[in-house]
């Protein structure tokens, strides 16, 4: 199954769509002032070390300190001894102290009301290989599964590096395929990079900024492409030229199928991607059976109800359901890419009473996640008939890019009732009235709560100023939401 990259780009942002059969797979989105930090290498400064918890701040110049724990501290780890699993790390106070210079690299962009979170493991990515200075093992991705590729991958490495030089690696999946020169090449650019940074690091102040990761475009040619891939359409001339530039360097190999888009029609409009980003950010998810998933997003974690809905097929309801369930496993897994979710995820699948079902759900579940690149880990259905799932989060998710709390519901998902908001209305003037003598009581408030006073609650309206002795009057306030409200004395 071939695939098209869609790039746009303009001043603000970035955005990237991955087509697959005419269907949005992936959507990524870097705004120019508020880049990802994820994969930056900083010197940092220790704002503080807490012994209790085994972990440090870090100021490296964000609002925010940065978090580090002593198992993400490489110098705290055990290293080349026979114990060194069940060894126990150094203690961080002996390690780190206040207003220490430190080099570390973020792993996690700042999420919510967390800070960036930090290890001193430092590594490097290139097209083809990973590139890791403090360690000297050759390791390789588990996305390669034949073990003769994986050992004559690994000698092929060993080979090209000089036995004296320091320094790791790990063999992504684009090396299939590699030739000696281009993992040489590969190679002495990290090495290079590798240079530059631990020289600005002795000349810099901390905090500052030593490597900055690619941007989004040029991540999409070192990252992104693979041989499914038929067309990376970049809809903007000069970019198409930076990117070309960028690709002859370091990317050669997918110099072909780098194209400039210069339809009438925006990029995103034509292939229906903007439609898809709408879509991605409401909580109901069609399925084109006519069952349907409802997506709730929280801060500690997010859940994913499956619904049958209109869905009526199959020789019975079992099979209706066994059928709505795996439409939903595929739904579920393209939903978390677009949406960019992680951390722990709950899957509340139609209740399923047959064994069989449930393994073949949760093995539909498993090969739709297989496409991911991020890591995910799965785990069978609960005694409550819950899938429990984990995925890898270093990027806020699309909604959190594009969206902001609502100032009305404070992010509830719910306001007051028109009818609700009178009655803590009434409630108040009766406070107020025992509190205070004013000639007069003014109610500010929304038109709805307004109207409602002025027709089906005007009885409970009158009886209370009846009660104070004193006269009620209103007044619209056009800006005002429908829980918003004041009480004036005049």
């Amino acid at each position: 199954m071939t695939e098209d990259i869609l790039i746009n780009i303009t001043p603000q942002e970035t955005r990237v769509a991955l087509i697959l059969q005419g269907a949005v797979q992936e959507l990524h989105v870097e705004r120019t002032l508020s880049r990802g930090m994820a994969g930056n290498i900083c010197l940092g400064k220790v704002a503080r070390v807490l012994p209790g918890m085994q972990s440090a701040f870090i100021d490296i110049g964000l609002e925010r300190a940065a978090f580090l724990h002593v198992a993400d501290i490489w110098e705290a780890r055990p290293h080349d001894t026979p114990s060194s699993s069940s060894t126990a790390p150094t203690p961080i106070e002996k390690l780190l102290y206040d207003g220490q210079s430190i080099m570390v690299q973020v792993i996690k962009d700042p999420i919510g009301t967390k800070g960036a979170r930090l290890s001193t493991q430092i590594s490097i990515a290139g097209r083809m290989l990973v590139y890791l200075p403090q360690d000297s093992h050759i390791g390789i991705s588990q996305r390669i599964e034949n073990e003769a590729e994986r050992d004559m991958l690994k000698e092929k490495v060993k080979r090209l590096v000089p036995p004296d030089e320091r320094g790791g690696f790990i063999i992504r999946t684009m090396a299939e395929e590699a030739s000696d020169a281009d993992l040489q090449m590969d190679i002495d650019y990290l090495r290079k990079t590798w240079a530059a940074i631990t020289q600005q690091a002795k000349t810099k102040p901390a905090p500052s900024l030593l490597y900055q990761d690619l941007s989004l475009a040029q991540r999409v040619l070192r990252d992104f492409v693979n041989d499914d891939t038929s067309t990376i359409q970049v809809d903007s001339r000069e970019n198409f030229v930076k990117l070309r530039e960028f690709g002859t360097t370091y990317t050669p190999s997918v110099l072909s199928k780098l194209v400039h888009y210069t339809g009438e029609r925006p990029l995103f409009d034509l292939y229906g991607v903007e439609e898809e980003i709408q879509r991605a950010l409401g909580r109901r998810v069609d399925l084109k059976s006519g069952g349907y998933l409802i997506v709730d997003q929280t801060e500690a974690m997010t859940t994913i109800d499956v619904n049958t809905g209109s869905y009526v097929t199959g020789r019975n309801f079992d099979d209706t359901i066994f059928k709505t369930n795996l439409e939903a496993a595929h739904a579920i897994a393209r939903q978390l890419r677009l949406r960019n979710l992680g951390g722990i995820i709950i899957l509340d699948f139609i209740d399923m009473e047959s064994v069989e079902h449930r393994n073949a759900v949760l093995a539909e579940l498993n090969k739709a996640l297989s496409r991911d690149r991020t890591k995910v880990s799965v785990s069978g259905f609960s005694a409550l008939g819950l899938v429990e799932m984990t995925r890898k989060r270093t990027r806020e998710s699309l909604a959190h890019i594009l969206c902001e709390t609502c100032p009305a519901c404070g992010g509830k998902g719910q306001v007051k009732t028109a009818r609700t908001v009178c009655y803590e209305i009434l409630r108040e003037l009766l406070r107020e009235a025992k509190q205070f003598n004013p000639r007069e009581f003014r109610i500010l408030a929304s038109q709805v709560v307004i109207d409602m006073f002025l027709e089906e609650e005007s009885p409970h309206l009158a009886m209370l100023g009846d009660f104070i002795g004193k006269p009620i009057s209103l007044q619209v306030e056009t800006l005002y939401h429908q829980e918003q409200y004041d009480i004036i004395l005049m």
